[in-house]
Order: structure tokens, then C-alpha cells, then sequence
């Protein structure tokens, strides 16, 4: 089989920022997701009725998303690791709850950075574990020593893909209303 290169790459304009805005979490099998060169072209929901995806609001600079590429010569594979780190601040028993089901969940998870697309100024979404989902592997609940401390949450989720992280489809209006998804239905987003 033969790997062609397909372009090049230029350098981009200066007008990038980093950080994530927003994660929706959702359970991996109550979601048909459709790839196509490296970008979700549709959404469908297993069960519309009751699927959903659940949005998290982050404060700035308390989320980060990394994916690591591990290639073996010698046995002709590449493998892709999307990291997410996730702060949450506040502690709480409702937060408690919910992080025993993320905890055990086969999750696929969205996240919405704060970087925009230069033709309309939406957001740009990455989906991590389309294919294998992604798990809670580490993290820790803290109240913190000083006043100035973390109290909260910090999060890390960890996958493992056969190709490189996704990128959403651009929206129309909202994140995940395109016509292509759900059937042109907007997919439920549960905020609070």
C-alpha cells in the first residue's frame, strides 16, 4: 500500500488562541459517529428518545487536550492518544455522583476549544475516541491547602485510535445542530 502525501503546509496567520471552552461527554454506545478524512460528518443518536450529550463549562485555562503518537518501526504501526485534562472547580456531592458514572462509562467526549474558524468565528470541536472511546484513567478531588488552591476536580481521560483525533463538522447556529446530524434534528445538550 502506498502512502502519498497529499500537500504541504504553510505557516498560519497569528490569530490562534489555546484553551478549551467547553466538553460534552457521551456514552460511546449511544452514539453513531461517521468519519471522513479526519472529520465527523454525522451524529446519530442510538436511542433519540433519551441519548444526549452532557456539557461541561470551563473556566479559562483549566482544560487541555494532547494527543501523543506512538510509531513502531520494527512492527509498521502508529497509534494516536488523545489526552484530555480537565479542572473543575468547587466540590460537590451532586459532582461526586457523577464522576462514579464518567468514571465507569465507555465515553466518547467532544470538546469545543476556544480557537474559531476564520470564515464564520464558530468554534472549532474535536472528537476524542470515535473509534475505542475514552476512559477516566487519573485524576484527583481535592479541597486544597491554601485559600488561592484548587478545590476541585482534576481530571485526565485517556484513549487509544488507529488514526488522529476528529474534528466536528462545522454548525450552523449551535454546536451539534448541523442538518447532517440526527437525522436534522439538533442533538439534546443537557447544561446543567
Amino acid at each position: 500500500m502506498a502512502c502519498n502525501l497529499t500537500h504541504g503546509r504553510g505557516i498560519p496567520c497569528r490569530n490562534l488562541i489555546g484553551g478549551v471552552k467547553y466538553v460534552y461527554f457521551a456514552k460511546k454506545d449511544e452514539f453513531l459517529i461517521t468519519t471522513l478524512n479526519s472529520e465527523v460528518t454525522d451524529i446519530e443518536l442510538v436511542t433519540p428518545a433519551s441519548d444526549k450529550l452532557f456539557r461541561y463549562a470551563i473556566r479559562r485555562g483549566n482544560a487541555s487536550v494532547t494527543e501523543t503518537i506512538t510509531g513502531s518501526t520494527e512492527n509498521g504501526t502508529v497509534v494516536y492518544a488523545p489526552t484530555l485534562n480537565l479542572k473543575l472547580t468547587g466540590l460537590s456531592t451532586q459532582d461526586q455522583n457523577e464522576l462514579k458514572m464518567i468514571a465507569q462509562a465507555d465515553l466518547v467526549i467532544f470538546v469545543q476549544l476556544n480557537q474559531v474558524l476564520a470564515a464564520n468565528d464558530h468554534n472549532v470541536i474535536l472528537c476524542l475516541g470515535a473509534t475505542n472511546g475514552m476512559d477516566l484513567n487519573s485524576g484527583s478531588n481535592a479541597s486544597g491547602g491554601a485559600f488561592s488552591d484548587l478545590n476541585g476536580y482534576d481530571w485526565t481521560f485517556e484513549g487509544q485510535e488507529f488514526a488522529p483525533m476528529q474534528t466536528v463538522a462545522d454548525y450552523t447556529t449551535t454546536p451539534f445542530d448541523n442538518t447532517a446530524f440526527n437525522g436534522g434534528t439538533q442533538i439534546p445538550i443537557v447544561t446543567t
